[in-house]
């Protein structure tokens, strides 16, 4: 495989195939994020990518999905997206499930039509880094969306029949506006109502505006009771039907609910570790 740069993929497809069709990030300007920050984006050439496919072909027979790296694939044009996927469907008729990262602008850049089309074809989840459901909060970081264009993207992509995956982040708010960021990204969430929830706790990365933000006072970085109680309360906002995790290695408390059933049994698990009946993962076990 012809791999360029760090390549990053979902927890959740850490067993797929890895096809990286597009190298960097296609906004890589969020405070928080250094992942590509040594890539350029760019979206590599055809030979490559089928060469890549045909070699999963031959060497990849076990594993039944496939991850389309790196940071948003969903920008490639559709004209060269719908070949690579049919090739895959072709080459590779054993993948089951097709993922890719989106964000609000390679969504917007999709018809809903053509969303569908991908979605006929293979592309079965993808996953968006929401963040925080507070617009402040989200300028701050430099998201390059609000709210309401999160919102209307992600039901446009459901509606698409498109599996939808959304990250949240414990403490991105810092400790001003915490409880603000946990109750609207739970409104925001239940407006959505994805099929996937997963909930990371901010780890300060250096090389990053953030970090250089707190380093300067700016920023003050909400301690583990802080982020449980942003967690209890986003939780406790959130009306979805779908899996809500917290079991990412940056928690403190591994959380796996099947909302709405799950709901009150995990708010009172959530409040016995604030209580101090459950221990929380020590901070030499947590990690990006």
């Amino acid at each position: 495989m012809h791999y360029q740069g760090d390549i990053f993929r979902p927890p959740s497809e850490a067993n797929s195939i890895l096809l990286q069709i597009t190298t960097g990030c296609s906004h890589n300007k969020c405070t928080f994020c250094r992942m590509y920050k040594q890539s350029l984006f760019s979206i590599k050439d055809d030979d490559t990518i089928m060469a890549d496919i045909d070699f999963a072909s031959k060497h990849c027979q076990h594993q039944h999905r496939l991850f389309l790296c790196d940071g948003d694939a969903l920008t490639v044009p559709q004209k060269r997206l719908v070949p690579i996927l049919k090739e895959i469907k072709t080459k590779l008729p054993w993948v089951r499930r097709i993922g890719t990262y989106a964000n609000t602008k390679s969504i917007k850049l999709k018809s809903k039509e053509e969303l569908g089309e991908l979605c006929s074809l293979g592309l079965s989840i993808a996953y968006m880094g929401l963040e925080s459901g507070d617009d402040v909060v989200l300028k701050k970081i430099n998201k390059g969306s609000d709210t309401a264009r999160m919102i209307e993207m992600g039901k446009k992509i459901r509606s698409a029949g498109i599996k939808f995956s959304i990250t949240v982040i414990l403490g991105i708010a810092g400790t001003e506006r915490s409880q603000i960021h946990a109750k609207q990204s739970g409104l925001v969430l239940s407006e959505i109502d994805p099929e996937y929830v997963g909930a990371l706790s901010l780890m300060l990365t250096p090389e990053t505006k953030l970090y250089q933000q707190w380093q300067q006072g700016e920023f003050e970085l909400p301690g583990p009771q802080e982020m449980l109680e942003e967690l209890r309360t986003m939780i406790q906002y959130t009306d979805m039907r779908g899996l809500f995790h917290a079991n990412h290695a940056s928690n403190y408390l591994p959380i796996k609910a099947r909302l709405p059933r799950d709901k009150e049994a995990t708010l009172e698990l959530i409040d016995q570790a604030l209580q101090g009946k459950i221990n929380l993962k020590p901070e030499y076990m947590r990690g990006l």
